[in-house]
C-alpha cells in the first residue's frame, strides 16, 4: 500500500541541522503516526512521503522558507516585566505561552532587565535548513479511533510546534517550541 491522502502512515525520522547536529529523532521511541494529506507534517516532507511504501527510506533537505520560515528580527518583542505572572525569577532561555492575534504561541526569553523582558516569537527552527532521514514504517487505512484522536488534536497534529519539547509523538495538539515532534509538522 502506498502513502496517499487519508492513509495512516508511521515513520521513523532523524532531524539534523546543517552542521550535522541532532535536533530530534524518533529512533529511540515510537514511530510518528499521522494521516497523510491532512497537513500534519511540513508540506515538503509530506509531499516527499506521498507515494512511498512500507520499508522505503530517503533523505530530504528542507530549506528554511519551506520549513519554519526565515528568522524575523522583528519578532523580538520587549514586554513589561509586570506582564509575567510568575513568582520565580525570569531567566534567559525560559519559554512561555503567550496569546497573540494569531492564537497561543510559545516565546523564548532572550534578555531580562528591571523593567522589561525581551522575548523571541520566532519558531526555534526559523531560519534553519532541515535535514531529515526518514523510514516509512507502516502504511494502512486508519482506524476510526485514530481518526478521532488525530482530529481532536486541532486538525493539524503537533506541527512541529509543540511546547512538549518534541516528545509527544504527534499527539500534544499544541505547539512545539523546540521544533520537536521531529519537525513533523504542519500548523505553519
Amino acid at each position: 500500500m502506498k502513502a496517499e491522502k487519508d492513509k495512516f502512515v508511521a515513520i521513523h525520522y532523524t532531524l539534523k541541522d546543517d552542521d550535522g547536529n541532532l535536533i530530534d529523532s524518533s529512533r529511540d521511541s515510537q514511530p510518528l503516526g499521522y494521516i497523510q494529506g491532512n497537513n500534519y507534517l511540513l508540506p515538503k516532507l509530506e509531499e516527499r512521503i506521498n507515494g512511498c511504501e512500507e520499508g522505503e527510506t530517503f533523505s530530504i533537505v528542507i530549506e528554511a522558507k519551506d520549513g519554519y520560515g526565515e528568522y524575523d528580527p522583528n519578532a523580538l518583542i520587549e514586554v513589561p516585566r509586570e506582564n509575567f505572572e510568575i513568582e520565580a525569577p525570569i531567566e534567559i532561555g525560559m519559554q512561555f505561552q503567550a496569546m497573540t492575534p494569531y492564537g497561543a504561541q510559545v516565546v523564548t526569553v532572550k534578555k531580562v532587565d528591571e523593567k522589561t523582558v525581551t522575548v523571541d516569537s520566532n519558531h526555534a527552527l526559523a531560519g534553519k535548513r532541515l535535514h531529515f532521514d526518514v523510514e516509512v514504517i507502516e502504511v494502512r487505512d486508519p482506524s476510526e479511533e485514530e481518526i478521532k484522536l488525530l482530529n481532536s488534536s486541532g486538525g493539524c497534529g503537533c506541527g512541529g510546534d509543540c511546547s512538549c519539547g518534541g516528545d509527544c509523538g504527534g499527539d500534544c495538539g499544541g505547539d512545539c517550541s523546540s521544533g520537536g515532534c521531529g519537525g513533523c509538522g504542519g500548523c505553519n
